[in-house]
């Protein structure tokens, strides 16, 4: 195995990191500090492994392995060659490199890069491409130049079993953490009226049988010495009764309901995920106990008229209201007046988090009378 990173960061979307923590803490990693865009913590090569396997908030996983201060592009090249590359790469495993340059001496990101690059190819011969799945990622910040590893390799909302996709999809990684802050515990059933490619459904159903978000994916880190073969252990992080538990979706779209069975059934969980199609006016509560609705309707700002689904949303929130009393509802939406047109009681909603362009919030309410 190589020697341990100096530090382990977890990526997340911004206005993500509370949640990515709190998840991070839970599932017992050390020493876990947030930070702008992510999460700070300690640990070896174990913990990156079992991070990119199982956190379910995080988008990538990043190993810090070393670095050196560097005031001159000639330094910076002398001092890399001098770097001990073959204790984490291998000559056979091509590598993509990207640098960032803040308040430095070094001020020019690809000469960085470049620099770097040929000292890897002199003293390893480790291939560079510009499509390589395994990132060297080089920071230059007050002279101080930084490496990391990412050993996620493609994000890691990718989880490897929802090939299928609707329209402006929520990522996994997003649906996690907005269950996550809606108070969802894998306890109680999950329902959601525009459910597209079903992600919020299969989220629910995974954390709810303890299934890890990456068992079905390969990652970077396997590229790297001493991770010649797959290490598929640990793919359940917990053991869980969900024989009394059902996770709906629906939805108007015929095409989405297909797909989201088609993902359902990659990911294992056909038994537990029920998806039908049903326009909002036609939704009914399910049997059994009272649950969490969670849904992600259209926003005006990718259709281009946001009057024509003040009617939509208001719909949704009589619905909800005649059908639902009980359940708690979080919604997520870039527009705070759609929010207020379903005339649901919310509470304060959630911070905002970047998706897709825009900027959604989670809002929520408690148990409707």
């Amino acid at each position: 195995m190589p020697p341990d990173p100096t530090e382990i960061f977890l990526a997340t979307l911004p206005g993500l990191e509370r949640t990515l923590a709190a998840e991070a803490n839970e599932l017992g990693f050390s020493n876990v500090r947030e930070g702008a865009g992510g999460v700070t913590m300690t640990g070896g090569w174990t913990e990156v492994r079992r991070a990119n396997l199982h956190l379910r908030c995080a988008s990538r996983v990043l190993a810090r392995i070393g670095g050196f201060r560097a005031m001159h592009p000639a330094q910076l090249h002398k001092r890399s060659r001098k770097f001990d590359w073959a204790a984490y790469l291998r000559p056979d495993v091509p590598l993509r490199i990207e640098a960032t340059c803040r308040k430095s001496r070094i001020y020019h990101a690809g000469a960085a890069a470049s620099r770097v690059e040929r000292a890897i190819s002199e003293t390893l011969g480790a291939p560079v491409q510009k499509d390589a799945e395994l990132r060297l990622l080089v920071r230059i910040e007050d002279d101080m130049c930084t490496f990391s590893l990412d050993t996620s390799g493609a994000p890691l909302h990718q989880r490897g079993h929802k090939e299928a996709v609707g329209k402006a999809p929520l990522r996994e990684t997003m649906a996690a953490a907005f269950l996550r802050e809606a108070g969802f515990d894998g306890t109680e059933p999950v329902l959601d009226p525009m459910c597209g490619s079903g992600t919020f459904v299969l989220e629910a159903a995974e954390i709810a049988t303890g299934l890890a978000p990456g068992r079905s994916r390969s990652f970077a880190f396997e590229g790297l010495v001493g991770f010649e073969t797959k290490d598929t252990e640990n793919s359940v992080s917990q053991s869980a009764d969900v024989s009394d538990l059902a996770f709906h979706g629906s939805d108007r779209d015929a095409g989405a309901v297909t797909s989201a069975r088609a993902n359902a059934e990659r990911a294992g969980l056909s038994e537990l995920c029920r998806f039908e199609r049903r326009a909002i006016s036609d939704l009914t509560r399910p049997d059994g106990p009272a649950g969490l609705i969670m849904v992600n309707p259209p926003y005006g700002a990718r259709i281009g008229n946001k009057r024509a689904l003040f009617g939509l949303y208001g719909a949704l929130g009589k619905t909800l209201h005649t059908q639902f009393s009980g359940w708690r509802v979080g919604l997520v939406t870039s527009d705070n007046s759609l929010a207020h047109a379903t005339g649901l009681p919310w509470r304060p909603p959630g911070p905002y988090v970047a998706h897709g362009g825009l900027k959604v919030r989670l809002w929520q309410t408690d148990p409707l009378p």
